[in-house]
């Protein structure tokens, strides 16, 4: 087991829960235009209820340096028994991978990151190297454009399978550390099922729940592994903009997310 993973599950067990909330500061939604104290409040309100945090790194990169200063801050407030999955989506190849996974594993101190495989196993052997870091692989997405080319059929040793279906397939032959996870999205709980059926004890990220409208229920069915965990569930929106009032959006976002970790639990 990595050191991912073990914080994960400790997590899991302390909290009770299987839910990760998404820090994404969109400037269009937010009560208040302090990202770092923004975040500080959402993650007060909610560090009792959750396995794990999950930035994604575009909101932060795009806010300039600013942003990048408001994520250093959210990193280092966020417990340290509490995991952080880095939402980069980062693939490329040769030295360029190494520079990235060294910024998202080493600089930034990320005990988890999401990558992209459309290039290659080699582009995604530097981040697989650090063995205690959870690597968690585009599979399925929880876009609308998702089946444009992750449910394509492609032939692989003269058998029909969906691109979806071999990424799961390579991802448990890469798995060689046992850190290499998926992401699927909730919003597709019928391929959930197929990949779990290729990877029935990797751990799957799930994002989708809240204002994607993903399928709860059947996400949990058909995503959680034969111990009955193996499964992080991702909420951003639906609990941090749960509320626009700058007096109580972090109640609110407590209370959104309460009330999710408790259906998700009814649900297991």
């Amino acid at each position: 087991m990595t050191g991912f993973d073990t914080k994960l599950n400790e997590a899991i067990k302390k909290y009770n829960s299987l839910l990760c909330i998404g820090l994404d500061p969109d400037p269009n939604l937010l009560p208040i235009k302090d990202v770092a104290l923004f975040n500080k409040e959402i993650i007060d309100a909610t560090k009792d209820l959750v396995c794990c945090y999950k930035p994604n790194l575009a909101f932060y990169e795009s806010l300039g340096m600013d942003g990048l200063q408001a994520l250093e801050q959210t990193i280092a407030y966020i417990p340290s028994d509490i995991p952080i999955i880095g939402d980069a989506k980062r693939g490329d190849i040769g030295s360029t991978a190494q520079a990235y996974a060294k910024a998202l594993f080493d600089i930034w101190q990320f005990d988890a990151v999401t990558v992209n495989p459309y290039l290659g196993k080699d582009s995604l052997d530097p981040f697989i190297a650090y063995k205690e870091k959870g690597i968690f692989v585009l599979c399925h997405t929880s876009n609308p454009g998702a089946s444009d080319f992750q449910e394509l059929t492609i032939q692989v040793d003269k058998n029909p399978h969906t691109l979806f279906q071999h990424i799961a397939a390579k991802a448990e032959t890469w798995n060689v550390y046992g850190n290499v996870s998926l992401v699927v999205g909730a919003t597709y709980p019928k391929q959930l099922k197929l990949v779990r059926d290729i990877c029935p004890d990797m751990t799957i990220l799930a994002p989708g729940i809240g204002a994607q409208g993903g399928d709860l229920r059947g996400t949990i069915q058909y995503g959680l592994n034969g111990d009955g965990a193996g499964l992080i569930i991702n909420s951003s929106r639906g609990i941090i903009y749960a509320s626009k009032d700058k007096s109580d959006f972090a109640k609110i976002a407590r209370q959104a997310a309460d009330q999710l970790r408790t259906n998700i639990n009814i649900h297991r």
